[in-house]
């Protein structure tokens, strides 16, 4: 079987995927290429969310398959860490699109809900039945939202009530429920409330005229006195604590997305390379441009390298909060790089959405500061090594 990623992947991580693993990423591949590249620069235009796709990324079975599930029930984090990767090497918008759903929105509910809740809700999210989106970054909080969080939840018999805001909230648009953080007014402890969309009081603004992640639709929300049941409220996040475990758990997913976009405008550039001719010959045959070539597929195989290996650690339950923030800083830097040097080697063609490293070059923007700063993750790395916090208190 030729190998994954010949171009990108020179050290064969890929190798380390089982069979079955390997073909279920590249029926991905295929649907990808089929399906979404034809309509990828249009939809990135116009910043239209390919919500269409949905169906027949579900009918892929990517997260349920029982050919790829382990003794736990899970997928290899592996596995789970290459999706992302192909993902992110077409377009990291419809990534964010599917894994919002079956990784963000899903993990959130099995790690937060109520044994009967999960087994109420588990299978109707992961076939698309029970869409959800993920609410905890406010307009005026984001790095210090586990102190700053303003969203409030009272109580008032069976119902909660929620007010507050929310803000860059993914795909929410698109979604029947939202998980909204908030603080419980009584004993100002952070809980989690799966609200629809639809609810009274709960209001959605579309936030336009962005230059990164265009084809993924984010939304501010607004809450005014809006009711939860309690059957509704996520029973095992009691804390922010119960917060920042999840996020170990999903920390991780970024640095494997950014190490795909690297992956994806390598390749854009190098096609390019290839086939762009100069002085009687093409582009890719000058020193300089190999030059950058070569820096690219660096950044790429030690990106990937990093990855793989904090995937592992995941796997054997050894992961520590700085191995995902390290990755974050480290991989999200050398993804900087690279969507520059292929969009420099593209020239002025590089600007232009339908070759591809423009798409690459803005979303990486996106990319370098969500799931955490590259000063927040570097202040938890730092703390790590010194035994001294620099945090500001």
């Amino acid at each position: 079987m030729t190998a994954l990623y010949p171009v990108s992947d020179i050290y064969g991580f890929a190798e380390l995927l089982t069979e079955p693993e390997l073909a279920k990423l590249r029926s991905l591949r295929e649907l990808l290429e089929t399906r979404l590249q034809p309509i990828l620069a249009d939809h990135w235009e116009r910043a239209v969310s390919p919500v269409h796709l949905r169906e027949p990324l579900r009918d892929l079975r990517l997260v349920d398959d029982p050919a790829l599930l382990g003794e736990n029930g899970r997928a290899r984090e592996l596995y789970t860490g290459f999706r992302n990767f192909e993902f992110s090497r077409t377009d990291v918008g419809t990534g964010m699109l599917y894994h919002g759903q079956v990784a963000m929105f899903r993990e959130l509910v099995r790690q937060g809900g109520s044994a009967q809740q999960v087994e109420d809700w588990d299978d109707a999210i992961v076939s698309f039945e029970m869409t959800g989106a993920f609410a905890l970054t406010e307009p005026d909080h984001g790095s210090d939202v586990a102190r700053g969080l303003e969203t409030t939840a009272r109580r008032e018999g069976d119902d909660w009530i929620l007010d507050g805001r929310k803000r860059w909230i993914g795909n929410v648009a698109h979604s029947e429920f939202v998980a909204i953080f908030a603080r419980d007014v009584a004993d100002g402890q952070v809980k989690v409330f799966l609200a629809r969309t639809d609810a009274p009081g709960l209001t959605l603004t579309t936030i336009e005229r962005k230059v990164a992640l265009r084809i993924v639709t984010n939304s501010d929300i607004a809450l005014e006195d809006v009711v939860v049941p309690e059957s509704h409220r996520l029973q095992r996040i009691t804390s922010f604590a119960d917060v920042a475990a999840l996020f170990r758990t999903l920390r991780p997913d970024v640095a494997w997305i950014a190490a795909g976009a690297q992956a994806g405008a390598y390749e854009a550039a190098l096609r390019y390379t290839l086939e762009r001719e100069q002085f009687g010959r093409p582009i890719a045959s000058f020193q300089l441009v190999q030059d950058k070539l070569v820096r690219m597929l660096g950044n790429v195989t030690a990106s990937l390298g990093m990855a793989v290996r904090l995937s592992q650690r995941r796997q054997e339950g050894t992961q520590r909060d700085e191995d995902s923030a390290l990755a974050k800083v480290w991989i999200a830097d050398r993804l900087r790089e690279t969507v520059a040097w292929a969009r420099e080697v593209v020239g002025g063609n590089g600007i232009l959405i339908d070759n591809d490293v423009a798409r690459f070059f803005t979303d990486a923007e996106a990319i370098y500061t969500y799931e955490g700063t590259r000063e927040i993750n570097t202040l938890v790395v730092g703390r790590a090594v010194t035994g001294i916090s620099a945090f500001v208190r």
